[in-house]
């Protein structure tokens, strides 16, 4: 893949993690470069178009801008620019290993978090609605995903075919990252011996919550949690920390509690490096009601409960800053293409969309810069350039 000789140094960096790549099409008949062809769906995404129709009409319209970055075919006759159709976006995508496609983003995104220093990943799935289809029997795809919670950029992704199928996509994923320094933090369904050991022989640290699916540790943890209170923590190892929210009527406090014993955990030393047991209480209060709810975690990393207590409500950040966003910004859920390659290709192409219009520090929402990036060329150039 070779980008235009016009194409701005900073963007050449980015597109060089996609040398490998290779083009699914026949060559001999192609009238457009591979590498222009993912270059104008990536831009058109980040200014706004969300299917191959959208992101042919983008081509079209912005061709004379298209031709600073790539190398476009001109009508003899005419001398008009041309551009794609939306059938050759569409043949791309379904064409396209998915696989190879999200890799390439990935070294791109791990390089650039190598750089801005990974610190905490969070692992969750997600449900792409638009692509099942329920009178064929097509199940919807879910896309288990790592997020860098610092630098606000998708890691990497893996695609199964219902939410069960999650525990073996999981290990698949943590292949595809580089994890040295990192805590990983997972929801319940990840909480498995071999998803720990696979995380810390990565050189990462995990926080996993512990919910029925593991009900004996639950019960142990459970268990070493009332004795330590009924002790009142005499003689106890541990540490606590204390938060409090206020807003729209609500009162919120939670309090987390770390023991660094680990006595009670029969199976000890089958989660590898095992090195505290925490739970957190959360109370709210709201128009004279008030809950209390108990959550339990392990962690293999010997830190304070404040620490655990940021790694934990971290971890929710990727509901709001990927999840929410790739939902109501870029109307993901509303997709219908059903082709299962062209889907997770999508996919891809939006969490990298997303990701640079994060990196740009103006003030505006999401949706607000995809608009911008439409009218505007020079506000679309500064975006690319950040790549």
């Amino acid at each position: 893949m070779t980008a235009s000789t016009s194409t701005p140094a900073s963007f050449l960096s980015f597109f060089r993690y996609f040398a490998n790549l290779r083009d699914p099409r026949r060559v001999c008949r192609a009238s457009y470069r591979f590498f222009d062809l993912v270059f104008i769906a990536l831009v058109a995404t980040i200014a706004g178009a969300d299917d191959p129709h959208a992101i042919a009409v983008f081509a079209h319209e912005r061709r004379v801008w298209l031709q600073k970055y790539c190398r476009l075919p001109v009508d003899p006759q005419t001398a008009e620019i041309l551009t794609p159709s939306h059938d050759t976006f569409e043949r791309l995508l379904k064409r396209l290993n998915p696989s190879a496609f999200a890799r390439c983003f990935g070294r791109w995104t791990a390089a650039l978090a190598e750089n801005l220093g990974l610190k905490h990943v969070a692992i969750d799935g997600k449900c792409l609605r638009g692509s099942g289809n329920a009178k064929d029997g097509q199940r919807a795809l879910h896309l288990v995903q790592a997020w860098s919670t610092e630098n606000q950029l998708s890691l990497g992704q893996v695609a199964v075919d219902q939410k069960s199928n999650e525990i073996t996509a999981i290990p698949a994923l943590l292949e595809l990252l580089e994890l040295k320094g990192a805590l990983v933090t997972i929801d319940a369904m990840g909480t498995q011996k071999k998803i720990a050991a696979k995380i810390v022989e990565a050189g990462g640290d995990y926080v996993l919550p512990v919910k029925g699916n593991q009900e004996k540790l639950l019960q142990e943890i459970q268990g070493a949690c009332e004795e330590a209170k009924a002790l009142d923590f005499k003689g106890i190892e541990y540490d606590c920390y204390q938060t409090e929210e206020r807003g729209h009527g609500r009162t919120e406090k939670r309090r987390y509690i770390v023991l660094y014993n680990l006595e009670r955990i029969e199976e000890r030393e089958k989660w590898e490096k095992l090195s505290v047991l925490g739970m957190c209480i959360r109370e709210r209060e709201q128009c004279d009601k008030r809950s209390v709810e108990e959550h339990y975690f392990i962690g293999s990393r010997k830190m304070n409960a404040q620490s655990y207590a940021g790694a934990l409500r971290g971890h929710w950040g990727i509901e709001n800053n990927l999840h929410w966003q790739l939902d109501v910004t870029f109307g993901e859920d509303a997709n219908q293409m059903a082709d299962r390659n062209a889907v997770q290709n999508l996919a891809v192409i939006r969490r990298q969309a997303l990701a640079m219009l994060k990196r740009h520090p103006a003030k505006l929402s999401i949706a607000k810069k995809r608009f911008k990036a439409t009218l505007n060329e020079a506000f679309l150039d500064q975006i690319i350039q950040l790549g």
